[in-house]
């Protein structure tokens, strides 16, 4: 490892900040993280971790241990009664990869890599509100007082990075105009055999339940609604359950275990696509950069790739205004090409009218697997750090 003398400060330490940690580290960077969290929690959702994302950690030598991750190779799409639409197969794709798709929790995703960041330093309870630069460098605010020196400063802080709002101004979510609960905990079902990913839809409102691993499994639910009940969410359990009150009998057992208190709830929301994601010596990643809605399953997958190729550019460029922007650039247009996927998926996903969602399936069932196919691989094969 070739140490470099320039020090990297992090904002946010959630997947996107850590997978940058570990591939900077990797690399021989000086590397500090400040999390506004003061614990990194163990509880959470799950979530895909595709086989792009374990490709882009792999091309910088970050092999992290996702023993507690289960594998899958098909997607089911149902009707809500669990009658089949279509599947799809990933199987033959990700063997030609070399990586599967993984069906995670995300705690086991965060101690995987933060095993792979253990020289670095992260400070938790702390969060990084601002920032000033100059030739020198960049001074970074912290929410305790403290002022901290970087040549680097990445905002991965998320949704509601602070580093974004210091660089383009505070920015007016857009409502997607539906909710999204969340949940995982110990299930077992006869459907729900090891590997088991499914999407049930139905009227302006599915269901997605998942194996991801040593007995438990990850659901979430959407339901159509206006962005002010979306975003003030006060319904409980009941009220969920009498939602899927007809739907296949996996769906309603599975809410039924849920523990009240182990259910979230957010609204469906993205932002306009950033163009610009640097300043000087200051570059977004993850969801900071571009936030995008659940459909595609690459939230997290996207903020890894970030990761790689922000770590290659830092390492095989000098300066580091020219490797920032040189990153930029290499990530924006298929960062741009998943938000709109993603929204254009999750229109069709969330139809309501009866016509339109007869007309979704019918499409569904019969598009040529070779469409399908294009969309997968765009999606699975990670373009490379270059």
């Amino acid at each position: 490892m070739t140490l470099h003398k320039k020090k990297i400060v992090i904002a946010g330490a959630g997947i996107g900040g850590l997978a940058a940690a570990a591939c900077l580290q990797k690399a021989g960077f000086n590397v500090e993280l400040f999390e506004r969290a003061g614990e990194l929690r163990t509880a959470g959702s799950g979530l895909s971790l595709m086989a792009n994302a374990l490709t882009a950690l792999a091309d910088m030598g970050i092999r992290p241990d996702f023993k507690d991750a289960q594998e899958f190779e098909l997607l089911r799409f149902l009707t809500q009664r669990g009658r089949p639409i279509r599947n799809i197969e990933f199987g033959a794709l990700t063997r030609r990869i070399g990586q599967p798709n993984l069906a995670i929790h995300r705690a086991t995703l965060q101690r995987a890599l933060l095993e792979q960041t253990a020289g670095c330093k992260i400070e938790l309870g702390v969060k990084a509100t601002g920032y000033v630069h100059d030739r020198n460098g960049v001074v970074v605010t912290l929410s305790d007082g403290r002022e901290v020196f970087a040549d680097v400063l990445i905002g991965a802080d998320g949704f509601n990075s602070n580093i974004r709002a210091c660089m383009v101004g505070q920015e007016r979510p857009n409502d997607w105009r539906y909710i999204i609960w969340r949940a995982t905990l110990p299930f077992s079902h006869s459907r729900v055999t090891p590997g088991y990913v499914a999407h049930y839809w139905g009227r302006g409102q599915r269901f997605g339940l998942a194996d991801i691993g040593g007995g438990n499994v990850y659901w979430w639910g959407t339901r159509n609604m206006s962005p002010e009940l979306a975003n003030n969410w006060r319904g409980g359990k009941a009220e969920i359950q009498k939602l899927y009150a007809d739907w296949a009998d996996e769906v309603q057992e599975v809410i039924a275990a849920t523990p009240e208190e182990g259910i979230s709830a957010i609204a469906a929301q993205d932002k306009s696509f950033l163009e610009n994601w640097g300043d000087g010596p200051v570059t977004l990643l993850g969801d900071a950069a571009h936030p995008m809605l659940t459909s595609f399953g690459q939230g997290a997958g996207l903020a890894v790739e970030d990761a790689a190729v922000l770590a290659h550019c830092l390492t095989t460029i000098e300066d580091t205004k020219t490797a920032l922007r040189t990153y930029e650039n290499r990530r924006r247009d298929r960062a741009r090409a998943m938000v709109e996927g993603s929204r254009a998926l999750s229109r069709i996903e969330q139809l309501e009218n009866p016509l339109s969602t007869f007309a979704r399936s019918l499409y569904f069932r019969f598009v040529p697997a070779r469409s399908l196919s294009r969309k997968n691989e765009m999606s699975l094969v990670f373009p490379g750090v270059e």
